[in-house]
């Protein structure tokens, strides 16, 4: 890339390579999740800034700049959610959001207001989380982009579970699934190439564990885990610990610590806060469990646990 200030002009080219090292960030993200790749994004920001403020870019580069600045520090926040570092998580969407606002690009609105729908369900905040998944939605409508719709309808579907509106949220994810499968509409954008129905089976297990009703999860855990892409380690790490913790709440306590155990090989891959927070969570579960099983999967999951500093 040409330096900002030299004699070469800011252009598309630059955008380009810009907008491509962001793409490979989101790769990186859900290969091995956001605890380390956070740093790698934190990088990246501050150079789509420095070429934005010290470039000097013509009038309709620079509004590109301004929006991929909005795009990357609402992935940085991301990546500070999965590392459960939620202070972090909420500078980098702010700036994000301002950003978006300030050139008036509702698709980057809807993908900020998403992401802290589901950081206000993660602290407890549900009916916020519900408000500002609807706010992402009037957006996504506006410009008929059915993976987004689809996306903050599951989003706004888990809130109003933890509301305990199991109508409302019910139907919520239904539309998320019909909206999915409709044939027209803006295409899905790079950050959101994750959603499909391997997603939304994820989010039905949700409403169903929500509710109590562990043994109603465990089809749609199964077949989340099933439709999820190999290229989704950080996905396919969580989606397995949950189907080992549901499967132990549901008394299946063998095969719930089989899962258990058998994610510790994509652990070596992943690095990921929520994915360490879960792995602890189902830990403690299954020191309850008075069976041989249980407790040989406990010492697994300790001896990784201090081998890699978690304990």
């Amino acid at each position: 890339m040409t330096p900002p200030g030299s004699s070469g002009a800011i252009g598309v080219v630059h955008l380009l390579e810009l907008r491509e090292g962001l793409n490979s960030l989101f790769v990186l993200d859900a290969a091995y999740g956001g605890s380390d790749v956070f740093r790698l994004a934190v990088r990246h920001l501050h150079r789509v800034r420095r070429v934005l403020n010290e470039g000097r870019p013509p009038e309709a580069i620079a509004r590109q700049l301004h929006l991929l600045v909005s795009e990357t520090a609402g992935f940085c926040g991301w990546l500070a959610y999965d590392a459960e570092d939620q202070n972090a998580a909420r500078r980098y969407w702010g700036e994000a959001l301002a950003a978006a606002t300030m050139v008036q690009d509702a698709h980057l609105q809807a993908y900020v207001f998403g992401f802290m729908s589901l950081q206000a369900r993660h602290e407890n905040r549900p009916r916020e989380a519900v408000d500002l998944a609807r706010a992402a939605q009037q957006r996504a409508t506006r410009l008929d982009s059915p993976a987004l719709r689809s996306i903050m309808a599951a989003r706004e579907a888990g809130a109003l579970s933890f509301l305990a509106d199991a109508s409302g949220a019910s139907k919520k994810l239904a539309e998320a699934r019909r909206v999915l499968d409709r044939p027209r509409g803006r295409p899905a954008p790079e950050w959101a190439a994750f959603h499909g129905h391997a997603e939304l089976d994820n989010w039905e297990a949700s409403l169903h564990i929500n509710a109590g009703r562990h043994n109603a999860a465990i089809p749609f855990l199964r077949q989340t885990l099933a439709r999820q892409d190999q290229m989704y380690g950080r996905n396919r790490a969580l989606y397995r610990i949950r189907l080992a913790s549901t499967l132990v709440k549901a008394g299946e306590i063998d095969e719930g610590a089989a899962h258990a155990v058998e994610t510790i090989p994509s652990l070596e891959e992943v690095e990921s806060g929520r994915v360490a927070k879960e792995i602890s969570k189902v830990t403690n579960l299954l020191r309850w469990q008075d069976a041989d099983c249980a407790r040989q999967a406990v010492a697994c999951l300790t001896d990784y646990a201090r081998a890699t500093g978690a304990a």
